[in-house]
């Protein structure tokens, strides 16, 4: 039984132009996440490892301004999005259910970057009110580590963190203050934590010496870390 699709229209592999539109997609999020939320999570979570070092920052910054609703300056991570559908190639993503278990249907015929991208736009399409649901799933997605199979699936569907050291503390606040490097019982600002954020940020970044493997990971923790303390 079709649970919900993601169609993704990109350029074609042989293709010069990098263009990312949404197609004929059906995303149920109510309850939230819904089935929707939870193929956009793994369509997310199946490609994010074939995030270059150095569009990680980008990717942040991205995933807060879909979140926001803020505009969108175009390209982002090197891709424009678009409504034109016309001459592009199609991608369809799929989550279906067996009795009762899921099962994913990932199209990888394509680039991996349109596919991120397409998900990421689809969560920004879905109605306001199960909006904050659907990106709470993405951040989580983007930080699994493994293949797109039935534990990403019950990771998605059940909650929780894909990584036992990911949280060090009982409570998000409490992460969020260590790894911005604030005291326990600070209590920083919003201009604190921008600041603070946008320094370690470029610290992290391997533009200023920072170790390449360990990047990503590091700009997407101070990113949590930030949306954390600017919403409690």
């Amino acid at each position: 039984m079709l649970l919900a699709e993601l169609e993704v229209r990109h350029s074609r592999a042989v293709a010069p132009t990098r263009r990312v539109a949404l197609g004929r997609s059906w995303l149920p999020v109510q309850p939230g996440p819904g089935f929707g939320g939870i193929l956009i999570g793994a369509v997310v979570a199946a490609h994010v490892e074939n995030v270059p070092e150095d569009m990680w920052r980008e990717l942040v910054h991205l995933v807060d301004d879909l979140q926001d609703g803020r505009r969108v300056a175009q390209p982002r991570l090197r891709h424009r999005f678009q409504t034109d559908v016309h001459g592009l190639d199609r991608s369809r993503h799929r989550l279906l259910g067996r009795g009762e278990e899921l099962e994913l249907e990932i199209d990888d015929h394509a680039r991996p970057i349109p596919q991120l991208l397409g998900a990421l736009y689809a969560a920004s399409a879905t109605a306001p009110a199960a909006r904050p649901i659907v990106f709470d799933l993405v951040r989580r997605a983007l930080r699994w580590e493994g293949p797109a199979d039935s534990r990403l699936l019950n990771f998605l569907a059940a909650g929780g963190s894909p990584r036992g050291d990911w949280r060090r503390f009982p409570t998000d606040e409490r992460w969020a203050l260590q790894i911005l490097g604030f005291g326990p019982d600070h209590g920083p600002t919003r201009a604190e934590v921008q600041s603070r954020f946008r320094r370690l940020v470029r610290d992290a970044h391997p533009d200023h010496g920072a170790d390449t493997a360990s990047a990503g990971l590091r700009i997407l923790e101070l990113g949590e870390a930030r949306r954390i303390l600017l919403t409690t």
